[in-house]
């Protein structure tokens, strides 16, 4: 069964990359969430106060991966101790972010949270409900895919 789970780590470009090489996952697409303005665009979210966070929506097959799994992976290809937001990308609309669609995606988020904090990591990322997931402009989907290139401020680091 196809799920969704919306995830914000920084620059969506580097997210989107590492989710999209995950077997189970069907698409990703780079967007804006958690604000108050309808239809966002890029220039509205990095210059005006949207509350918008860059976004990627994972959509993918809950028979083959789940929730934990992408969840798991999230923490291990940002920073989620970097608290204005990752890397160089300084600012609201980088911020670390899981937008649950309901308890049991909350409580698992939480949970791997508690984790990592055992492990003396310090994290900022933050839990919200998910809201309308407005999807970016065409030229911010498969971004690095597109152009041949590699994430700059995303790498994988194992925490777990």
């Amino acid at each position: 069964m196809s799920r969704y789970a919306y995830f914000a780590g920084g620059c969506f470009w580097g997210v989107e990359y590492f989710f999209s090489q995950v077997q189970g996952v069907q698409k990703v697409l780079c967007g804006y969430m958690g604000g108050a303005m309808v239809n966002p665009t890029y220039e509205d979210v990095c210059y005006k106060n949207t509350g918008h966070l860059e976004v990627v929506q994972v959509a993918y097959d809950d028979t083959i991966v789940n929730f934990e799994a992408l969840a798991k992976l999230f923490f291990e290809i940002h920073d989620p101790t970097q608290k204005n937001g990752q890397g160089p990308d300084i600012g609201q609309q980088y911020l670390s972010c899981i937008f649950y669609n309901d308890a049991n995606e909350k409580n698992i988020a939480s949970n791997l949270i508690t984790l990592l904090e055992k492990k003396g990591y310090d994290i900022a990322t933050l839990l919200r409900e998910a809201t309308m997931f407005y999807p970016a402009e065409t030229y911010h989907q498969h971004y690095y895919q597109n152009h041949g290139k590699m994430p700059y401020c995303h790498a994988y680091t194992q925490r777990f």
